[in-house]
């Protein structure tokens, strides 16, 4: 019992399972077959069906549920590059024709990244297979040209070199390019069906719905008239009424959506088949089919409707029992997965939530769809037709211009113009910018550019979101790890214990450098890697150890007293890894050159048993372990990972990468298999991160802007099956990451400025943060990092237009970093230490795992008030951030701030008037709640600098005594010098 209950940590065992996932939540592929009223088969077809898996919530016994992998999939506004940094703003246009005379388009831009003051190159280069993105570093020393960024996308032989284009109406097809990659709005179909009904005549023929689908209908938008129409119409007639007189249209996330609803497009009764109403539901991607009937009911399949055009079905049926939705998606079988998986089981009371939900799911259905073949070599044809048409208008004039700009085809992208030519390319520059930005506008008026505001996620907390741990941090970071709510740094001063809101620990002198380390808090064991070169060694701690010698404040430890703890053979290591399921032995890989050593820890029952750190045992785990075998390579490797086989017996894998290539060895034999070679002249690896999908191991295999996922399946007669599967994928980052984090569903690259998320399952970009100075800190289970606070002003929000009429060669004053200035004195800019808590990313509010080493008791510390006041206790075992959160969340729920929003335009706009006041969601009427009345008087009385606990005006307190709905009376309290309010 005391074993079990010791090794399931909840910390560790969800920084293990973060590292697997499941492709079952997205469904499965089933045949579908129709039949008619005689069970005569009528179509089949096969289709991913997704109804919720049935074994979500069954891993995990702590906690509680939440929704974190809402998120609309490569979002326009993170994908749209040309459309958002070039466009209005003075940038180069190339032109050439590569190795097999397909001719390409590259453009490069200087931009400020979100106006954070950090100026990156972005660069498109347009091909007939698609657009490839790559932000590159701007460094005010290194000139870059645009060989080097080609090179960088995997482009190195030319037909013809690069030439410049300088007319100012190549942004117009540029555009016309861009816009090939899809809409930016949207068409959904809404099909009603009665109980019983079998065929798709039967489904067009209703004339009329039912209440529940007028309220449905009522809940996905807004009826509107047709004609006179001036928004998105989405084939729809807006002149004539020929396609009916209304329709359902809203707004979602900046993307317009009209709906094609049966039961409002015209209605025949001659004509059975209701050829006016297929005509277009037939030909929308993505269809909602609203269902009658009771589940047990024959339900709804895909072979149903007569259609090759729709690949996406979403069945709805609504229950009046418990006023719940039910859903269920069909997709076709060449359609990739796409999010977000539904939650088990698929039954929404939340209205509002259900409407989110199902929007996201069909706009990242649609999206995904037009990957499938039918689609994207239609898409390749278009492109590749538009491509090679205006190469040929372009070329025959770049002949006949030979003056001195065109001899910037391979110098530096954003050089200095000629003195001769400066005044004629000043006023080239300003009609190219003035072009561009009349361009902008007409495509935001037109509809087709999509607005950066989320209009139904108001205040939505991101699962991406930090947290502060750790202010003003003045020491260089080597590497870190977590030790519960702890986090244990080795940095120039030392090793250092820091948790959140107390002064950091010396937990080691600075003559001990570690390079690499690893806390085990379920073994009791801290690993690392100390020093350089001939002299780094594997070392190995007790926990238990270091946290008696803080909690006794004897003397710091230094180099000289870790003599006992040095692992024997490790003598000149440069790299080590371990197997990330601890729940199996420990294994440790040490690579010293190119020689690899394979160290287990050795069974102790009685450590096993009860834990290391519960019974008495020697101060130096060193003889726990145990040498097993080496094992030779050809080249020192750079990045390794263990890979756990299906027994755990004599088929674990080491993955090395070194050269221009990943090799799996066997742990047992030594044999070494070929895993995956990179095609580059130049390779960067990144990292090799072993997931496991189903129990099955597999590899995210990162290097350079890739990230590829290889499936290594079991074994057979020794040796790994590693060839090509349909569930391999690959994605390419948009910045070349310097480290990547899985934490299902997300994988985060990170870069010296930002931070890319993606999807796990099929790569899709979800967001892109942009943070300043990045600095990854640790990883294995909360994610720590390190950045400068960002220099914000009143006047960087037009930054942004002023940079749109400045050349970007060299970056201005208002574009460059900007330090506080005490950092232009001499001085060091202050960086912070962030933390992204891992239950936040993987959907779990889990509870809190291991206390923290520096986690004291409760603390009594004595008011200065009065004479005889009572002591007030403060606990400090929630974080400083913890206590924010809480605060802030009593406080908007008390404004009344999470509530739904009111439907009425009116209602929403005395809201806006009256900050005091909030709206019943179920009336629309507006009311006044004596808890905003609270609130209201509590910050009055605090901005006129006096405590609303110590107000000399007794009328005050009696009548906030009477307006509390409860006898529990609130209070302003002063915490860490900032003032929260708390509950009590």
């Amino acid at each position: 019992l005391t074993k079990h209950f010791y090794f399931s940590s909840v910390s560790e065992d969800l920084g293990c399972r973060r590292g697997e996932f499941s492709r079952k939540h997205y469904g499965s592929v089933e045949l579908l077959i129709s039949s008619d009223a005689d069970g005569a088969i009528q179509r089949a077809g096969r289709f991913r069906v997704e109804n919720g898996s049935s074994r979500e919530n069954t891993d995990y016994t702590p906690g509680t549920w939440h929704r974190t992998d809402v998120h609309l999939e490569n979002p326009e506004y993170h994908t749209r590059w040309y459309f958002r940094y070039f466009l209005g703003k003075v940038h180069q246009n190339y032109i050439g024709t590569d190795a097999e005379k397909n001719p390409f388009f590259l453009s490069v831009v200087l931009s400020d990244q979100n106006n954070q003051r950090i100026p990156q190159y972005h660069s498109i280069l347009w091909r007939k297979t698609g657009t490839q993105k790559m932000c590159l570093p701007y460094s005010p020393t290194k000139t870059l040209s645009v060989k080097s960024i080609l090179s960088a996308m995997s482009l190195d032989k030319f037909e013809k070199s690069p030439r410049e284009i300088f007319h100012p109406e190549i942004q117009k097809d540029l555009l016309v390019l861009e816009e090939q990659e899809g809409s930016v709005n949207f068409k959904f179909g809404v099909l009603y069906a009665k109980d019983g009904q079998l065929t798709d005549d039967e489904m067009f023929s209703n004339e009329i719905g039912s209440e529940s689908f007028q309220r449905f209908l009522h809940l996905l938008g807004d009826t509107i008239t047709l004609k006179g129409w001036t928004g998105y119409r989405g084939g729809l007639d807006t002149k004539n009424n020929t396609t009916g007189t209304c329709s359902i249209y809203t707004v979602f996330q900046g993307h317009e959506i009209m709906f094609h609803v049966s039961t409002m497009l015209p209605y025949s009764r001659e004509n059975k088949q209701q050829v006016e109403r297929k005509r277009h539901i037939g030909n929308d991607i993505v269809t909602i089919v609203f269902q009658e009937g009771e589940e047990s009911s024959s339900s709804f399949k895909p072979s149903m409707i007569r259609s090759h055009f729709t690949h996406i079905f979403a069945l709805v049926r609504y229950n009046k029992r418990n006023d719940s939705y039910r859903l269920k998606i069909f997709s076709e079988e060449s359609v990739p997965l796409f999010g977000p998986p539904l939650p088990s089981p698929p039954v929404f009371t939340n209205h509002q939530e259900f409407r989110d939900f199902v929007l996201v799911k069909l706009i990242n259905g649609e999206k995904a769809t037009l990957e499938t073949p039918t689609f994207s070599q239609k898409r390749q044809r278009t492109l590749d037709m538009l491509i090679r048409s205006l190469y040929q208008d372009l070329m025959p004039d770049l002949h006949k211009v030979n003056n001195v700009l065109n001899r910037r085809s391979f110098s530096d992208v954003l050089p200095e113009s000629p003195k001769s030519t400066r005044k004629k390319e000043e006023a080239r520059q300003a009609e190219f910018v003035r072009l561009g930005q009349a361009l902008k506008l007409k495509t935001t008026v037109k509809g087709d550019a999509t607005a950066n505001l989320a209009t139904t996620s108001f205040c939505k907390k991101e699962p991406w979101e930090s947290q502060s741990f750790c202010s003003n941090f003045p020491h260089e970071i080597v590497c870190a790890d977590s030790w519960g709510q702890s986090l244990l740094v080795s940095t120039d001063a030392g090793i250092l214990l820091i948790d959140d809101g107390k002064p950091s620990v010396q937990v080691f002198d600075k003559t001990l450098q570690i390079k690499q380390m690893h806390v085990l808090e379920t073994l009791d064991l801290l690993i690392a890697r100390a020093d350089k070169g001939k002299d780094s060694r594997l070392l190995v701690f007790r926990l238990s150890a270091i946290q008696k010698d803080m909690e006794t404040k004897q003397i710091t430890r230094s180099k000289y007293h870790c003599r006992e703890n040095k692992l024997e053979r490790t003598k000149g290591c440069h790299l080590y890894a371990i197997n990330t399921h601890h729940g199996n032995d420990l294994r440790i890989v040490v690579a010293i050159r190119n020689k690899l050593l394979l160290i287990t820890k050795k069974n102790n029952p009685c450590n096993g048993l009860t834990g290391s750190s519960l019974l008495p045992s020697s101060e130096s785990p060193v003889e726990e372990f145990q040498y097993i075998r080496e094992i030779c390579l050809s080249d020192p490797p750079v990045i390794m990972a263990l890979v756990d086989g299906p027994t755990g017996d004599s088929d674990n894998m080491i993955c090395v990468a070194y050269r221009h290539q990943f090799d799996l060895v066997n742990e047992s034999t030594g044999e070494s298999y070929r895993l995956h070679h990179v095609e580059t002249n130049k390779v960067n690896f990144v990292a090799a991160i072993d997931v496991y999908e189903d129990g099955e191991a597999g590899l995210l295999l990162c290097y350079n802007y890739v990230c590829q996922y290889r499936k290594v399946y079991p074994f057979n007669g020794g040796a790994p099956q590693i060839q090509p599967s349909a569930c391999d994928f690959h994605f390419s980052w948009n910045q070349v990451p310097y480290a990547v984090v899985c934490a299902f569903p997300y994988i985060l690259a990170f870069t010296t400025d930002s931070i890319e998320i993606r999807l796990v399952v099929n790569g899709n970009l979800v967001h892109t943060a942009v943070v300043p100075e990045l600095q990854l800190v640790a990883s294995r289970s909360d994610i720590y990092f390190k950045s400068t606070a960002a220099v914000r002003g009143s006047s960087d929000s037009s930054s942004e237009e002023r940079n749109s009429r400045s050349s970007p060669q060299t970056p201005a004053a208002y574009e460059m970093s900007q330090c506080p200035p005490s950092s232009l004195e001499g001085e060091v800019a202050c960086k912070n230490l962030y933390k992204i808590p891992l239950s936040s990313l993987v959907g779990r509010s889990i509870e809190r795992p291991l206390k923290s080493p520096l986690a004291p008791k409760v603390i009594a510390t004595t008011t200065s008030s009065g004479i005889g006041s009572p002591p007030v206790t403060h606990s400090l075992s929630l974080s400083r951030m913890e206590i924010k959160e809480i605060a802030s969340r009593t406080r908007k729920e008390l404004l009344g701030l999470l509530e739904e929003p009111t439907p009425k335009t009116e209602s929403v706009q005395r809201q806006k008037n009256d900050p005091w006041r909030r709206s019943d969601p179920k009336q629309g009427a507006v009311r006044s709640s004596s808890s905003d009345r609270i609130i209201s008087s509590l910050f009055e009385s605090y901005s006129e600098g006096r405590h609303p606990s110590t107000s000399s005006d007794p009328s005050t307190l009696a009548n906030r005594e009477e307006s509390s709905p409860s006898s529990c009376p609130f209070q302003l309290i002063s915490l860490y010098d900032e003032d929260i309010i708390d509950l009590k």
